[in-house]
């Protein structure tokens, strides 16, 4: 038990907290022990009857199914990829970030009138890693197709309209809207892997201090990494999902 619970605290606390949140509301679900209509987005529940929590619970319920596994491991490995290497050390921008793409997700489905935001989620941080990856990286959809990284996303979009009808394909369209508007607004075109915030509201991207101050980061902004004298040094973590960015990634 302690080894895993120190595996568990080697993941960096946002994305510990998705992967958890995922799993505190699907598992539940699944087994029956809340009805998954209390967790849906519903605006007539949230404003007449004051349950806001659904703003909460409808970004993490998962798929009722075997696709679930393949949801939270593309959750885990995404966020994680960007909080351990464009955001490492600096997990409270991440938060922070993350928290405004999900009220832009909230109202870009509220015209489609989406009832989980789950999908869009998972679109939105795989667009946005993606756009961040080393150019020319190539990965693998369910180990059957190799393909550059930067087309990922459309394939994921390919295989929801296939799995799920135009609703589904439409919730993943505005998941990578977001995602897109995320990586132009606040890091910039043709800033790539590596590099840092250089969009005209790459601003708005920094936390508040408060919030800064709740994830215990004091340090200035700088590049991914910690630079001291000629010599960066990056985490063991970052090490390794560059080295696999490096060749290739596979999707389960």
């Amino acid at each position: 038990m302690a080894e895993i619970l120190t595996e568990i605290r080697k993941i960096p606390p946002v994305t510990r907290f998705l992967v958890a949140s995922s799993l505190g509301i699907t598992v539940p679900a699944i087994l029956n022990l809340v009805s998954p209509w209390r967790l849906l987005f519903m605006t007539e529940a949230i404003i007449q009857k004051f349950e806001f929590w659904r703003l909460y619970t409808s970004f993490f319920l998962g798929s009722m199914n075997l696709n679930y596994i393949f949801e939270l491991v593309m959750l885990y490995r995404n966020s994680n990829t960007l909080e351990s290497t464009h955001y490492e050390r600096r997990s409270s921008d991440y938060a922070w970030q993350l928290f405004l793409a999900s009220l832009a997700l909230t109202a870009v489905n509220r015209p489609i009138q989406s009832y989980s935001h789950t999908r869009a989620l998972l679109h939105t941080l795989t667009y946005l890693m993606c756009s961040l990856s080393i150019p020319g990286a190539l990965t693998s959809v369910m180990g059957l197709i190799t393909i550059p990284v930067a087309y990922f996303p459309y394939a994921l979009l390919g295989i929801d309209l296939l799995t799920g009808g135009p609703r589904a394909a439409a919730q993943g369209v505005s998941g990578m809207l977001i995602g897109h508007a995320w990586w132009w607004l606040v890091w910039g075109p043709g800033i790539g892997s590596g590099g840092v915030e250089q969009g005209m509201y790459a601003g708005w991207g920094r936390a508040p201090t408060w919030l800064k101050n709740w994830f215990g980061e004091y340090n200035d902004y700088g590049r991914t990494g910690s630079r001291r004298g000629a010599v960066q040094a990056f985490a063991p973590r970052q090490r390794a999902e560059e080295a696999a960015a490096a060749g290739r990634v596979t999707w389960a």
